[in-house]
């Protein structure tokens, strides 16, 4: 039986994590407690999830001819991870994120540098890898025009795509109607929705239901949330794990969910799976460091 093919459409950033127990305010500068720099990105993180779940997995997106930019690329392919679809932009820096983690919470400013240069045409050319994939995994670390033209080759070809709808932001219906299945958190939902989730307003049972079997929302702690195609609301719970960083958590879940529905499971055991990886991810500190392996995986769905 041959593996799944995944392709991640997607960022590619260095995380620059600095741990600290105290925020600084405003002109306060405060003793950290520990830094290290890593491979990361929203793109990234969820390719190696889907890589080291047991899928075959290519990559598209843009480094900076950079010493970070060589080391995403080294990143990637120490897991197996084709890249023949990742350019090399001269002159340009490699995607960075500066993120601080506090009391097991993080706070993230993203840089997007070479992830900004991905254009249509780039996308164009790698279409063949495109229409060959079972699942198309995207997020919104790229320009949007780089999203709709992957959105508009897969429907072409009927390849169904996931998109993680991060950073938050409203799409057009359009683009929304190549989508097989949305993965936002709440405060993204309410954003595709024109809503705010900081309203006791903000129905999102009623959001997940405008998309019948389209939708599936993570809720932190809480598991995640979907409908099937006849409305009804479905829920997993989340797993009571040990939080040392929750900084992967959600790109685990993508690159889990994706390679279990690649792979011809149903909704309910993908998102079951992939609340599990999620839950395992959250265990270590860093984005993909504590990514699970499809046998750790197994092995925790076995003890459920």
């Amino acid at each position: 039986m041959r593996k799944a093919r995944v392709t991640v459409i997607g960022s590619l950033n260095v995380d620059m994590v600095t741990v600290t127990s105290t925020i600084p305010e405003q002109g306060e500068t405060v003793r950290g407690d520990r830094f290290a720099t890593m491979c990361g990105g929203k793109g990234a993180n969820q390719a190696i999830a889907c890589a080291r779940l047991g899928a075959e997995v290519r990559f598209i997106g843009c480094v900076g001819d950079d010493a970070f930019g060589q080391m995403m690329l080294d990143n990637l392919q120490q897991e197996q991870i084709h890249t023949e679809g990742v350019d090399i932009i001269s002159e340009v820096a490699s995607g960075t994120a500066s993120i601080i983690v506090n009391d097991g919470d993080n706070r993230i400013i993203v840089v997007p540098g070479a992830n900004g240069l991905l254009t249509p045409d780039h996308i164009r050319r790698h279409a063949e890898t495109i229409r060959s994939s079972d699942v198309i995994l995207m997020q919104l670390e790229i320009p949007l025009p780089a999203v709709r033209e992957a959105l508009s080759i897969a429907a072409e070809s009927h390849v169904p795509v996931i998109l993680n709808p991060a950073p938050a932001m409203p799409l057009t219906d359009e683009m929304l109607a190549h989508v097989s299945i949305l993965t936002p958190n709440e405060h993204e939902l309410a954003a595709l929705f024109g809503g705010d989730d900081s309203e006791q307003a903000f129905e999102w049972k009623t959001a997940i239901r405008s998309m019948p079997g389209r939708i599936v929302l993570t809720r932190g702690a809480d598991g995640a949330y979907w409908s099937d195609t006849a409305c009804h609301l479905y829920h997993q719970p989340g797993y009571e794990v040990n939080v040392i960083d929750t900084t992967g958590a959600g790109d685990t879940f993508n690159g889990a969910l994706a390679v279990l529905l690649a792979e011809g499971n149903s909704m309910d055991d993908a998102v079951h799976g992939a609340v599990a990886a999620s839950a395992l991810a959250v265990t270590q500190f860093g984005a993909q460091s504590g990514m699970p392996t499809r046998s750790r995986l197994e092995q925790q769905l076995k003890e459920d």
